[in-house]
C-alpha cells in the first residue's frame, strides 16, 4: 500500500509546474541606461506599477514600502525625527502619474552617460534628449543609483528642465 501511494505521489509531481512572478524590484535593469529606457517606455504606456518598480533609491524601488511591522517602526521613528514614515501605495501611484504626465514624449535619445562623483552608492547621470509635443528638450538629467543587489534605480529626474 505504501509503495502504491509513493508511486502515485511521484507521478503527480510530474504534472506540477511553478510560475514565477516578477517582483517590482526585478523590473530594474542591470545597467543604468536600460533602467532609464524602461522607465521612459513605462511613462508613455502610463504603467505606473512598472515606473514605481524602477524609481527608487539604493535601498530599492519606491513601491517596496516595507511590511506592516517595518512601517510601524518607521512611523514611530518619524515621530521622534529618526526617519520618515512609509509611503502609501496611493502616494506612490500619484507621484508616478504626475511624472508620467510630465515625461510623456514622442521620442527620446540618450546623449550622455557619466559617473557621479562623491556619492555613497554608485550613481550614474544619464542625459536624455526628449521630444515632447514637437519641442526638443535637450539633456534632461536622470540620476540612476545602484542597489546592493546590482539593480539600477532612477533616483532623480530634473522635471523642472522639462516643465520650465
Amino acid at each position: 500500500m505504501k509503495r502504491l501511494l509513493l508511486v502515485a505521489f511521484l507521478l503527480t509531481l510530474g504534472g506540477c509546474t511553478t510560475t514565477r512572478l516578477i517582483s517590482p524590484g526585478e523590473i530594474a535593469a542591470v545597467a543604468p541606461m536600460l533602467s532609464v529606457e524602461r522607465f521612459l517606455q513605462a511613462t508613455n504606456q502610463r504603467d505606473l506599477h512598472a515606473m514605481a518598480g524602477i524609481f527608487g533609491t539604493a535601498d530599492g524601488p519606491i513601491i517596496e514600502t516595507g511590511g506592516p511591522i517595518g512601517c510601524a517602526f518607521k512611523k514611530i521613528g518619524s515621530w521622534i525625527r529618526l526617519g520618515h514614515r512609509c509611503t502609501t501605495f496611493q502616494e506612490v501611484e500619484l507621484r508616478m502619474d504626475v511624472i508620467a504626465q510630465i515625461l510623456r514624449h514622442e521620442d527620446y535619445t540618450i546623449v550622455s552617460d557619466s559617473r557621479v562623483a562623491g556619492r555613497v552608492h554608485p550613481t550614474t547621470r544619464i542625459g536624455v534628449d526628449l521630444l515632447i509635443k514637437g519641442v526638443e528638450i535637450r539633456d534632461v538629467p536622470f540620476l540612476v543609483v545602484q542597489t546592493g543587489e546590482g539593480r539600477w534605480m532612477v533616483q532623480e529626474i530634473d522635471l523642472a528642465k522639462v516643465t520650465g
